[in-house]
């Protein structure tokens, strides 16, 4: 019972209304599993789905997020940290490290839809996801 209380919060967290500057994006959680041989740890699985044009704030992940990123379709133009501004195009990945500040995330065009797989591996115990950069 507990285990299924906290996939329907963190569900919550994730499909509720976006940060208030996200403009044209989906967050549907689509697993959450615990690793049976890494105590403490969590696989997650997250579909962002962009709309022509679409973008997310800029923002970090929980603390003890690990996170592997795959462009499904379209392009998502992304900034990890103060790296390079690179558009993915669909098959390509990126990871982010506990930590890093995503600065930009957005759909690579203005005129097709785009989706992104976000695979997190992350404490157990973490509910958030997601927390945006206040400037």
């Amino acid at each position: 019972m507990k285990r299924l209380l906290s996939a329907l919060a963190l569900t919550v967290l994730l499909t509720g209304p976006a940060h208030a500057a996200d403009v044209g994006t989906k967050v549907t959680l689509l697993y959450d599993h615990e690793i049976p041989n890494v105590p403490g740890k969590s696989l997650r699985a997250v579909l962002v789905e962009y709309a022509p044009g679409g973008s997310s704030d800029a923002h970090t992940h929980a603390r003890s997020a690990f996170i592997t990123a795959t462009v499904l379709e379209g392009s998502i133009t992304s900034q990890v940290n103060d790296g390079p501004v690179t558009t993915y195009t669909a098959g390509q990945s990126f990871t982010e490290l506990p930590g890093d500040r995503h600065a930009i995330s957005a759909n690579g065009s203005k005129t097709e839809p785009a989706k992104l797989l976000a695979v997190f591996v992350v404490d157990t115990g973490e509910t958030q996801l997601t927390t945006p950069i206040h400037k």
